[in-house]
């Protein structure tokens, strides 16, 4: 089947997923949905789709992470950083030993170091998925932000770990302290090259704008190009193109912080990464439904091997080690809870309940990542031979995302219903504070607009009853009435000094937010949000 083909197929699987989905007479997550019509896919047909892992992992990681760095909310990452951090740190190494030494045990062919490499596989959380569960039942906000804060960093540590595995398997030899000076260089310089590249194309794109205009197509471009280039500038140099990636995301979400550019830019550009977003984590679910028969034909092969002939092995292998994962993941969050239970100060108060270290558990659904991270496992040893267990890696790696997903899919809605999170105290203050500041600001632009010279004393009128029915606006109140006597050109000019006026306050309430959130005394989520909304009003008069 032509590349060509085979990328107009999957995207077409993922668009018909987006109807079926809301089709179904019962709730069922999206991805569970696309990974059928994938496997009904290769059901049908005799071609299977062939994949270079290297290019699979280019394409579909980097713009993932990016977007993961760029849209998190940073403060709720700094203030629940200590949880966040044991969760996806201390708890990907938990897991990746744990979990190693059990599928060994449960595998004995195979190697240790693919063990570790298939364990480290499998630790990065993927919180797409758990959205997609609890969107009848919503996760509640602060744990679903430090979910998003463990997914970005644990994507970054669990793969580092993985290539570390893998050089280990093809190599045979690991030194610990050679190790920890790699992994060191690799996350130094891999947020380093991601940070500069951030920076160098941003600020180019300004000093060009500035001289020459822009269009708006050519900034959303450039975002979609950004994350790649981090990506291989990082890995021709020889450091981690996963942190490069997610350290240009976090560095564009302070570069839009400083303003400027179209209000049209970045509504359009926030769409057309939506629209990435979902056809990506659509086509790895496609794709990881169309792999399974194979997947399971390699793996009952190697099982076969191991001296298990009969098949249903594999699916207690699956099952085991999906269960020893949620063990090791409710261990490690109970602890960790316990000692630093989540407080609005981040303080301990007391400790967690059982249904909050529950949800937290199921929440720790594998994805995207976890599947694109295992196809990039090498098909040879340096000397020519196959990797070791690599189908029945890849299937059990694919079998831990499904057994997860449906674990989530009936048990996570029942247990967060009425679930109880500590607040996020400061974020309504925030948003008032906000709000207000950017109504003062945008009636003291209406002023300054509406007493600018030069205006003709004929229409000192016109624009008065402009100015009035704009800073009403922003009061709440809005009388058309004084328009009804107007001439077509009076009333025309009448529109074009609203307009005028509008587009002033709108402007000054965007600097206002953009000073707020630099200052720190916003959520750069609550700025974003915001500052969308002012957005879409300014593409409604421009």
């Amino acid at each position: 089947m032509h590349s060509i083909d085979v990328v107009l197929m999957m995207l077409l699987l993922v668009l018909a997923s987006g109807y079926v989905v809301r089709m179904l007479p019962f709730a069922l997550p999206l991805p569970l949905v696309q990974i059928a019509l994938g496997a009904g896919v290769a059901a049908g047909s005799s071609h299977a789709v062939k994949l270079d892992p290297h290019v699979f992992f280019l394409l579909f990681l980097p713009p993932l992470l990016f977007l993961d760095g760029w849209r998190i909310p940073k403060e709720g990452l700094f203030r629940d950083a200590r949880p966040i951090l044991q969760l996806a740190l201390g708890l990907v190494v938990f897991t990746v030993l744990g979990a190693g030494f059990l599928i060994h045990w449960l595998i004995p062919s195979m190697p240790l170091a693919v063990a570790f490499a298939l364990a480290a596989v499998v630790s990065p959380t993927d919180p797409i998925a758990v959205s997609s569960i609890a969107a009848r039942v919503p996760v509640p906000h602060r744990l679903m932000h430090i979910l998003e804060g463990e997914a970005l960093l644990n994507d970054a540590s669990g793969l580092v770990l993985f290539r570390f595995a893998v050089v280990a398997a093809l190599t045979g030899r690991f030194v610990p302290g050679e190790a920890a000076l790699v992994f060191l260089w690799l996350a130094l310089g891999g947020l380093a090259i991601g940070v500069l590249v951030t920076l160098a194309i941003s600020r180019g794109h300004s000093r060009l704008t500035r001289r020459f205009g822009q269009d708006a197509g050519v900034p959303i471009l450039g975002s979609l190009l950004m994350p790649f280039a981090a990506y291989l500038l990082a890995e021709r140099i020889g450091v981690s193109g996963i942190l490069a990636a997610v350290a240009a995301g976090i560095t564009m979400s302070r570069v839009e912080l400083a303003g400027g550019g179209l209000a049209a830019t970045r509504v359009q550009r926030a769409a057309v990464w939506d629209a990435v977003r979902f056809a990506l984590n659509g086509i790895v679910f496609v794709l990881l439904g169309e792999q399974l028969p194979g997947l399971l034909r390699g793996a009952a092969a190697s099982v076969a091997e191991a001296g298990h002939g009969n098949p249903w092995w594999l699916a207690l292998l699956a099952i085991a080690i999906s269960a020893g994962l949620m063990v090791l993941r409710f261990v490690w969050v109970w602890t960790t809870f316990r000692m630093t239970w989540l407080s609005p100060r981040g303080h301990g108060t007391g400790g967690p309940g059982w249904r909050l270290v529950a949800v937290t558990t199921l929440s720790g659904v594998r994805g995207a990542v976890t599947l694109a991270g295992v196809l990039t496992l090498p098909l040879l040893l340096p000397d020519g031979r196959a990797f070791p267990a690599r189908d029945l890696a890849v299937f059990l790696a694919a079998a831990v995302i499904l057994v997860w997903l449906l674990a989530a899919t009936f048990v996570l809605p029942r247990l967060l219903v009425g679930l109880e999170v500590p607040a996020e105290a400061e974020a309504l203050r925030e948003e008032d504070l906000a709000r207000q500041a950017a109504a003062r600001a945008a009636v003291a632009a209406i002023e300054r607009s509406r007493n600018a010279p030069g205006a003709a004393a004929a229409e000192a009128e016109i624009h008065a009853r402009a100015a009035v029915r704009v800073m009403t606006l922003y009061e709440h109140r809005l009388d058309d009435a004084t328009q009804a006597g107007m001439e077509a050109p009076r009333l025309r000019e009448a529109d074009r000094a609203e307009r005028a006026l509008r587009l002033a306050a709108l402007h000054a309430e965007r600097e206002t937010i953009f000073e707020l959130a630099r200052g720190q005394a916003i959520s750069d989520e609550l700025a974003r949000r915001l500052v969308r909304e002012i957005d879409l009003m300014e593409a409604r008069y421009t």
